[in-house]
């Protein structure tokens, strides 16, 4: 089954094979379900053509997959074009939300360490 553009896992159940949709976590995939009457541990292959129609047609009225992609990176594109500090923040690849970054966010800013070792250094064989 294929909701747009991408293919819905079969032997997964409902709930959890719809998060695959960029846009749909659990309790979307859940609430839209209880709408339609579906049972949440059904598995893809199980549903009838009608029930794959009507649950397609319930997803897609919601924004997904590249129109909220696009909408979000348009929010941070606006955020960056009227200098606001979360849009500095975005530019310069840190945390937005006020996390700390003076032990965290490593990776965030691309200061990844490797594990620490004995501080001894090989000797070199001549």
């Amino acid at each position: 089954m294929r909701i747009a553009g991408v293919t819905i896992p079969e032997g997964k159940r409902l709930e959890i094979a719809l998060t695959s949709l960029y846009g749909v976590g659990r309790s979307r995939a859940l609430s839209t379900l209880s709408a339609l009457g579906i049972s949440p541990g059904k598995r893809g292959k199980e549903l009838s053509p009608k029930e794959e129609s009507a649950l397609r047609e319930a997803i897609e009225k919601f924004k997904i997959e590249g129109e909220l992609r696009r909408e979000i990176s348009g929010n941070i594109r606006r955020l960056k074009d009227i200098k606001a500090y979360r849009g500095a923040r975005h530019a310069k690849k840190l945390p937005v939300r006020g996390q700390r970054t003076k032990t965290n966010s490593r990776t965030v800013r691309g200061n990844v360490r490797k594990t620490m070792t004995s501080g001894r250094r090989k000797l070199e064989k001549t």
